[in-house]
């Protein structure tokens, strides 16, 4: 069964075409600046990469439609167009109505409007990249895969707010959690590179990239997360501040005299590593720029690192025993010297860094990087879109759709 993945951004649409049993990719690829004059698509087949122009300018549904098209006539091209059986979409936000993937019916999209509120920079460009495909392929069943629902298995104390209770009632107001479909994957593989059950294991998996987010995963299960009602909690990030106190905003309100909107934004796009630095939010940059001793670079990898070892060490509290941790996302599988210093300040959960281990993994691949004699540090790739295919494929087969 092939199925067709994609995720859809405010101005971009990646897409992949994968076998959910071998995993195999046939075709992949980016489109970028949509809506704008300059969109263009890239696509890769077989190690072959072409890049085309969109052009038009065109906005809403039509940028999302022609880069479908792209799309469809690279699937014809390759003869490969009849055997795509199954789109599946990632959704941002799914709220507390979805814990699982559902098939894309009126009703399903129609709470996914409502969840637009809880997520007004993801779902609107989830639910135009929905119908764009629904118009490029009508054919297919499409499946809405959330980031939030595997984290709806959480308590009830993980996830409330200390809050008035009409806030929660009525608004929604708690901790959702996000990168649920990456969490879910890399615990699956830790799983299976340990050879043994996932019901019996106790992880600790952090998916560090531009957003970062930290999951206790409890049987294969979440029961904590560092995320919450926005995915602006938590952990430091490339541009979004992570944690902060609540009185800031009516701090700067009255000191800086900023609006509450100007207040979020710069907390969401000027904070995080680039914030910290004054420099950049991306890592590979400032652990360059830390080695020659710029202190602002220094700052925001320290910082990065504290505050990571510091939720990993809190999840501990939600599990109760830690079997392993895992390192995903572009940081890391890549960055061998968060992954080290994180680590060596996680001793109090009996981790031990193996150095050449660490330093020998070449980046991008799998492997366990701590020594022998308590909880395991791997480091695994994550594949949200194989995960997606996965989801995808049991949502239609059950639904009776030959596969």
């Amino acid at each position: 069964m092939w199925t067709l993945v994609l995720n859809s951004g405010s101005s971009s649409l990646k897409f992949a075409l994968l076998n959910p049993a071998s995993g195999e990719v046939r075709l992949s690829g980016l489109a970028e600046r949509l809506g704008t004059p300059e969109a263009t698509i890239q696509l890769e087949h077989g190690g072959q990469q072409k890049s085309r122009s969109l052009g038009g300018g065109s906005s809403g549904g039509e940028s999302y439609e022609a880069a479908l098209g792209e799309v469809l006539r690279e699937l014809e091209t390759l003869g490969m167009r009849g055997a795509v059986r199954a789109v599946g979409h990632r959704v941002v936000h799914g709220g507390e109505r979805f814990s699982a993937p559902v098939l894309v019916t009126p009703e399903v999209l129609g709470a996914v409007r409502a969840c637009v509120p809880l997520a007004p920079l993801h779902n609107p460009a989830n639910i135009v990249g929905i119908e764009a495909a629904q118009q490029a392929f009508p054919e297919l069943p499409h499946v809405a895969v959330f980031d939030t629902a595997f984290h709806q298995t959480m308590p009830e104390v993980a996830y409330r707010y200390a809050v008035p209770q009409a806030w929660y009632s009525q608004h929604g107001v708690r901790r959702y959690g996000f990168h649920g479909t990456s969490h879910a994957y890399v615990a699956g593989r830790a799983a299976e590179m340990l050879q043994r059950p996932l019901p019996t294991l106790n992880l600790i998996t952090a998916h560090l990239g531009n957003g970062a987010s930290v999951c206790a995963v409890a049987g294969g299960r979440s029961v904590d997360t560092s995320m919450g009602l926005t995915p602006l909690e938590g952990l430091i990030m490339g541009s979004r501040s992570g944690d902060v106190d609540p009185g800031l905003h009516d701090y700067l309100a009255r000191q800086a005299g900023l609006s509450l909107s100007e207040i979020t934004a710069a907390l969401n796009k000027e904070s995080g590593l680039l914030g910290l630095s004054g420099l950049t939010n991306d890592m590979r940059e400032l652990e360059k720029a830390a080695l020659t001793g710029h202190r602002g670079a220094r700052l925001a990898l320290g910082a990065f690192i504290y505050r990571l070892a510091k939720c990993m060490a809190g999840m501990a509290v939600a599990l109760g025993r830690v079997d392993g941790v895992v390192f995903t996302g572009g940081i890391g599988e890549n960055s061998r010297t968060v992954r080290a210093q994180t680590l060596r300040r996680l001793g109090v959960l009996g981790l031990h860094l193996d150095e050449e281990a660490n330093k020998a993994l070449p980046r991008g691949d799998a492997g366990v990087i701590s020594l022998p004699g308590g909880p395991v540090a791997l480091v695994i790739p994550t594949h949200e879109e194989l995960m997606i295919a996965r989801e995808t494929a049991v949502i239609v087969g059950g639904r009776g759709y030959a596969l």
